[in-house]
Parts: structure tokens; sequence; C-alpha cells
């Protein structure tokens, strides 16, 4: 059973434009380089990996699509009270 979650995640205040990375992410482009030119979270400087977290240390919504996801998944649009992330598991434990 998956206890941690590592994860990335770039954050928006707009819907379209969290479609749109997406799209651009799944044709290719790094994460990486977009949670950097895009993220409005301090956590964009290291593209935006947020490390390892375990259950009650984010936000319900965006915790559920992380243990959701598999390794190497990107997940979302997820709309919480800060906007809307895409979300990368790195790892899981």
């Amino acid at each position: 059973m998956v206890t941690k979650v590592r994860a990335a995640h770039i954050l928006v205040d707009d819907k379209n434009q969290a479609h749109e990375l997406l799209a651009r992410i799944k044709s290719g482009e790094s994460f990486e380089a977009i949670a950097k030119q895009y993220s409005k979270c301090p956590s964009k400087n290291s593209g935006g990996d947020l490390g390892y977290f375990g259950k009650g240390q984010m936000v319900k919504k965006f915790e559920d699509a992380a243990f959701k996801g598999k390794k190497g998944d990107v997940v979302g649009p997820v709309q919480t009270e800060f906007g809307y992330h895409l979300i990368k598991i790195i790892d899981t434990k």
C-alpha cells in the first residue's frame, strides 16, 4: 500500500491554461520547464517538486489525485482553493 508520494505540480489560476499546459506536456515538453515558467507556487524554482508527503499533509482534492496516480503519471487539472494543479507523480513508497 502506498503511504507516501513524491510529486511535482504546476499551479495556475485558469482551467483553460491548465489544459493547454497539460497538452504541451503530453506532446513531450518538459514538466519541470513548464513548472518553472508558469507555476505560481514557490516550488516552481525546483521544477514544481514538492518532495515526499503522506496522507493528511496536502489539501484533500490534491492528495486524493496524487495518491490515485502511478509513478510517471501526470494527473489533473485538479481544482483546489489555490487554483488548478497539474500533478506529476515522481515516486511512491
